[in-house]
């Protein structure tokens, strides 16, 4: 049951982040008096980032979990993950050619993953001290570097901006909606969640407890330390029109914000406050659970276990079926999205999506299997 209320309570955590993401995507960020809405407040860039974090999590359990795999093994197991990024990619590309009106993580997402296979013999301590080094360093690199790069075009990445490899790669790294160099951070906090002892109480409380912390003393720093040098009316701008990055060449005074999407040092902090939050409290309640509760759980939260297959539907239907103009689009997406997933919970089944970027890494398991068992025993 220990192994059963990790993944659900993980599953979990993923459903939350695609509802939060898919709220962002479909519901208005202010209310009809100009303030900022109730949904816009929770869930900017706390969902994506909890998206981020969450595949670190898998990328780590991929390669050991709480025991790197060394050797072939791990060379097998990057094999794998190598094609289930550059997949994932390739699906955020077709994505990108819809009409959509959303910004498409799943390129980002996949060059996110391969930033992350150098790591992957790290324990979770290491993990963590190098996602707060990163999270500190990173933004400054990207606040020097990108006044030298190309302007971006604010575009989703597709197919077609291939034919201009540099402007994609700047935008993929420093200037897009998502870059991967500071969202790196994100990739190492879930990887030292992943190499943690997940099915441990006092693990999961301090993922919890320490969350929150990190997450309310970020805000309040940041608060402190703009008030007088950023005006007030820029700072409310910057919560709901910031698009992956602070001004490019602007002052480094932006660095101080915690707005989402700003890609700042506190706003990674913050939010990596809150993933590690999310995702705590998910496997403390789930692990709380009477003992029939879990399976039940996992059955309502089934959407988590197939996120891929579920925001690329909920892309596609965004862009021809239930547009957000739509008065009632936020919840026909989430009983669309909550009935696959509790169907192919029930049936057990994966999704198609998650299948399809998993078979490289199964094949090459059994290559390596079978290339074992044929080695004679001395």
């Amino acid at each position: 049951m220990a192994s059963t209320g990790r993944l659900v309570g993980l599953d979990v955590a993923r459903c939350l982040a695609l509802l939060g993401m898919v709220a962002t995507h479909l519901l208005s960020s202010r209310s009809p008096a100009g303030e900022e809405s109730l949904s816009h407040l929770v869930a900017s860039g706390r969902a994506s980032a909890l998206f981020a974090v969450l595949a670190g999590v898998t990328l780590a359990l991929l390669t050991g979990g709480r025991t790197p795999l060394v050797g072939r093994d791990r060379w097998v197991a990057v094999g794998g993950l190598v094609a289930r990024a550059l997949l994932i990619a390739l699906l955020g590309l077709a994505l990108g050619e819809l009409d959509t009106g959303l910004a498409i993580i799943l390129t980002y997402y996949g060059v996110l993953f391969l930033l992350g296979l150098p790591f992957v013999a790290l324990g979770a301590r290491a993990l963590a001290v190098l996602a707060g080094v990163w999270l500190v360093v990173a933004p400054v690199v990207s606040h020097l570097v990108r006044p030298e790069l190309p302007e971006p075009r604010y575009a989703n990445p597709s197919f077609e901006q291939l034919s201009e490899p540099v402007l994609l790669l700047s935008e993929l790294t420093f200037t897009g909606y998502y870059p991967v160099v500071p969202w790196l951070a994100y990739l190492l906090a879930g990887m030292a969640v992943g190499r943690s002892d997940l099915a441990r109480r006092t693990v999961q409380g301090a993922l919890l407890a320490g969350g929150l912390l990190l997450a309310a003393g970020s805000a309040l720093v940041s608060a402190r330390l703009t008030e007088g040098r950023v005006p007030p009316e820029l700072l409310d701008q910057a919560r709901t029109d910031s698009y992956g990055t602070t001004p490019t060449g602007g002052s480094p005074e932006w660095l101080l914000i915690a707005a989402p999407h700003s890609g700042t040092p506190f706003d990674l902090a913050q939010t990596i406050g809150s993933s590690l939050a999310v995702i705590g409290g998910c496997l403390l309640v789930v692990g709380l659970l009477p003992a029939a509760l879990p399976r039940v759980a996992a059955v309502v939260f089934g959407a988590g276990t197939m996120t891929l297959t579920l925001y690329t539907l909920h892309a596609w239907l965004r862009s021809d079926w239930i547009p957000a103009e739509e008065p009632s689009a936020f919840r026909d997406h989430v009983i669309i999205l909550g009935l696959i997933g509790a169907v192919f919970v029930l049936l057990r089944r994966r999704g198609p999506l998650e299948a399809l970027v998993a078979l490289p890494g199964r094949g090459l398991r059994r290559w390596n299997s079978a290339r074992r068992s044929s080695v004679p025993t001395p």
